[in-house]
């Protein structure tokens, strides 16, 4: 199945991809030297997923991240750990940071992505002798990323990107580079078996999330539970080939972007803004009645030209009374298809 998954995220215009090594169970999907008879080439489908899967999206050219928590909740050293009041490091020297370094050594990830961490403060992780190896002496120590969960006051503060929180939504621009996590099933990050339609997010509240979230200059995670027998199932292979089929068409304004001037029209949270270079794209996620979009924040000049991504040749503009412009949108014919949720204008001469 990694090469069915790597196809599949591929499709969904994935640039890098996250799988989970261990949670907080402590069950690891790699052979770990120090997970005896707990991991999932000792017991269960008895193969090292962690590198089947790598292997797959190197093949596809897709950056590999590797999600690993710091803390497993039954561990009896974890627990004595706590206990003592995080004085002693049993469960650290012995499980945690044996395993970080495992993985590094034999995966060579593109990303680590922490969790975990809430418990217990760096001096107890031994986060920072791990990150200081990580960024100055190990195989990936020119490329590798990370993210900001390393220990208990580190999120939205110390890393490479910041996650700050599950589903964070800022509402003004950062200035560190960030990155959402969001997870299609909106009650779970694993399988459920008893899902329900409406408790999982259709292509529209995707497409927001991800707009949204590139407006403000951050990465979008999106997160698919597999079954146990390793299987994406249809409802979540649908979603994810439908925001796929979306960049294909405004990927032009997503990747590579930069946060503009202005992130949104305040008087709309349906208009949204990136930019790249001299260009500037104006995504709105709603078809405005009489075909005429109004733009109020870009100032426009004489060579000012407009056009829609997916659709051929330039649009009428006029400035708008108050300012900006006023966009008359291509008159689209009516589909059988449900119409898209989002379409992207290209802003030149602008500013």
């Amino acid at each position: 199945r990694p090469r069915q998954w790597a196809q599949l995220f591929q499709r969904a215009g994935a640039r890098y991809v996250v799988l989970t090594t261990k949670h907080h169970e402590g069950f690891t999907n790699w052979g770990s030297p120090v997970s005896w008879n707990w991991n999932s080439v000792d017991t269960g489908p008895h193969r090292d997923l962690v590198g089947e899967l790598g292997e797959a999206l190197r093949e596809r050219n897709l950056h590999y991240g590797l999600y690993h928590s710091l803390m497993e909740w039954f561990n009896p050293l974890y627990l004595a750990d706590k206990e003592s009041g995080f004085k002693t490091q049993n469960f650290v020297l012995k499980k945690t940071m044996p395993e970080l370094y495992d993985l590094v050594l034999k995966y060579k990830p593109d990303l680590i992505w922490s969790d975990g961490d809430w418990e217990a403060p760096e001096s107890y992780w031994n986060s920072t002798s791990f990150l200081a190896w990580l960024y100055n002496k190990s195989p990936v120590k020119d490329t590798v990323v990370v993210n900001d969960r390393w220990c208990n006051n580190c999120s939205c503060h110390h890393g490479g990107f910041y996650n700050c929180a599950d589903k964070y939504k800022p509402a003004t621009l950062m200035a560190h580079k960030w990155e959402m996590c969001s997870s299609i099933d909106k009650l779970s990050w694993g399988y459920r078996s008893n899902m329900n339609l409406t408790e999982i997010m259709n292509e529209a509240i995707i497409i927001k999330e991800l707009v949204q979230t590139v407006s403000f200059g951050g990465n979008y995670l999106l997160n698919v539970g597999p079954t146990k027998e390793g299987v994406i199932v249809p409802i979540f292979q649908e979603r994810l080939l439908a925001l796929g089929r979306w960049l294909d068409t405004n990927g032009e304004a997503i990747y590579g972007s930069k946060p503009w001037r202005v992130q949104m029209e305040s008087s709309t949270d349906t208009v949204w803004y990136t930019s790249k270079g001299p260009a500037v794209y104006a995504i709105f996620l709603i078809w405005p009645r009489d075909n005429v979009l109004e733009l109020p924040s870009p100032v426009p000049s004489p060579d000012t030209q407009v056009t829609m991504l997916g659709f051929g040749g330039t649009l009428e503009w006029q400035m708008s009374p108050g300012k900006g412009l006023l966009i008359t949108l291509p008159y689209m014919l009516p589909s059988p298809q449900p119409p898209q949720p989002g379409w992207t204008l290209k802003l030149e001469g602008v500013k």
